[in-house]
């Protein structure tokens, strides 16, 4: 069984069944793949941290079964977790989202596998996701490439944490994740938790730049990562394209490989939003 973590609220749904249509189309998973995802309602922080629900889960675990019928979703609700560790928390109101810190909660949860590969939900894979999950990781805390930018810099093996294969009976061993909430709860950091990874590190594999690949598709791309990213024409500027900006992604990236998860995707969210209409 492969194991696969993703973290949010309602907002990211599109991104989360997106990524899984890709790994289920790209990849040979007869067995079965487990999507776990660490969900809570926060709306006493903003009124738009809704919680994914149960229906966009069904639906999702729908889909993969299609290509798999070992695979299945299981629907985590983190919040006790996060009022406990994280909550009034100098990060909890940044640039970035509260859910971005959840993935710190994987040696803490309850029934999680000693294995699992942590994805962001703006991502796709190319190719198989055997060909990044099968990397030994024993003896490592867990593997990721570097962040594009960040190589440049703040340092040459500066990670980019929206792909992590976690090595979790290592991380519950080193404290890692455990020392990172520890830093969250009593200072703000820049990248909330991928600098608090970072930080407290003890031993990680560094992967070659196709398993998380931020800037280009190649034929080699394991894993296209639909980040944030300079463009130098027709001004230097910044865009946030994500892969559920379809007609952006044909008309500014001028991908084709992946619009047989497109076409997926939005017959599948068609289907429920006419579902949930009739409720």
């Amino acid at each position: 069984m492969i194991n696969v973590l993703f973290c949010g609220n309602d907002k990211i749904f599109d991104g989360i069944l997106t990524c899984a249509l890709s790994i289920m189309k790209r990849s040979t998973v007869s067995e079965g793949v487990t999507f776990y995802i660490f969900t809570a309602d926060l709306s006493h922080i903003d009124e738009k941290y809704s919680a994914l629900s149960a229906e966009q889960a069904e639906l999702l675990e729908r889909a993969i079964k299609k290509y798999s019928c070992e695979s299945k979703v299981v629907l985590i609700d983190v919040y006790d977790i996060y009022m406990r560790e994280l909550s009034s928390s100098p990060n909890e109101q940044t640039k970035y989202s509260p859910y971005a810190m959840f993935r710190l909660f994987a040696d803490i949860v309850d029934g999680m596998p000693d294995k699992v590969l942590y994805l962001d939900a703006d991502l796709l894979f190319n190719r198989d996701i055997r060909l990044l999950y099968d990397i030994d990781i024993e003896d490592f805390e867990y593997a990721s490439s570097r962040d594009h930018y960040g190589k440049y810099l703040v340092h040459p093996n500066y990670i980019n944490s929206g792909v992590l294969l976690l090595n979790l009976s290592k991380i519950r061993q080193t404290k890692l994740f455990e020392k990172a909430r520890d830093i969250l709860r009593v200072k703000k950091l820049l990248f909330p938790d991928q600098s608090a990874i970072r930080i407290n590190t003890t031993k990680k594999k560094m992967l070659p730049q196709k398993f998380n690949d931020q800037k280009f598709l190649h034929k080699s791309t394991v894993v296209r990562h639909f980040s944030k990213r300079l463009f130098w024409l027709p001004y230097p500027h910044t865009d946030n394209i994500k892969q559920w900006h379809i007609d952006r992604v044909h008309k500014v990236f001028k991908y084709r490989q992946f619009d047989d998860i497109f076409e997926e995707y939005l017959s599948l969210t068609r289907e429920f939003n006419k579902e949930e209409g009739l409720k």
